[in-house]
């Protein structure tokens, strides 16, 4: 199987040019890494403040704090 269109690696070496799989693509490839990224930290960011806002709606109880800490 070639990824780069020769079937021989019996040519010049200084004419064959990037060796690697999906040539052409590091530019799309990196703006797709960086989205992915960016949205992993939001999707991060929105699912943390939704637990911490639980946690402080629990938090307001007094008495069941209280008693929490009274268990232990």
């Amino acid at each position: 199987m070639s990824t780069i269109g020769y079937e021989s690696w019996a040519v010049d070496l200084a004419d064959v040019g990037a060796i690697y799989p999906f040539q052409g693509w590091e530019v799309v490839m990196t703006i797709a890494a960086v989205i992915f990224w960016l949205a992993w930290h939001r999707i991060q960011f929105v699912q943390e403040g939704q637990q911490m806002e639980e946690a402080r709606q629990k938090a307001v109880d007094h008495e069941k704090v209280r008693e929490s800490i009274e268990r232990y």
